[in-house]
């Protein structure tokens, strides 16, 4: 029986794989690879932000860094209600950027 699926298949098992193969290329492009460069992106910009930059964290905080703290990796946020200390993983760079940015006139 098994000498039977082999002469179906013809021995060419390299193109009976190619559909699978492409399609991990396919998801490893376009998936995969974008979400890793975000990662070391926002890491990146994690580990750069300085004194008096104006932040949003990703529950939606607005605020301004006080202080950096490295030893336990923490920042002091100057927020409306006061003062309040966030994981430096807490503040995104994708709402910080869009609120420190210059506003347009219209």
């Amino acid at each position: 029986m098994y000498t039977l699926i082999l002469l179906q298949e013809g021995g060419s098992s390299l193109t009976s794989m190619l559909p699978f193969l492409l399609m991990f290329v396919v998801i490893y492009l376009f998936m995969i690879r974008p979400q890793m460069k975000k990662a070391k992106n926002e890491k990146k910009f994690q580990s750069e932000i300085a004194k008096g930059t104006k932040i949003v964290t990703t529950s939606g905080i607005h605020g301004k860094i006080l202080d950096i703290v490295d030893s336990d990796n923490t920042v002091i946020i100057e927020t409306g209600a006061g003062k309040i200390k966030f994981e430096r993983s807490a503040i995104s760079m994708e709402l910080s950027k869009k609120y420190s940015a210059p506003a347009t006139k219209k």
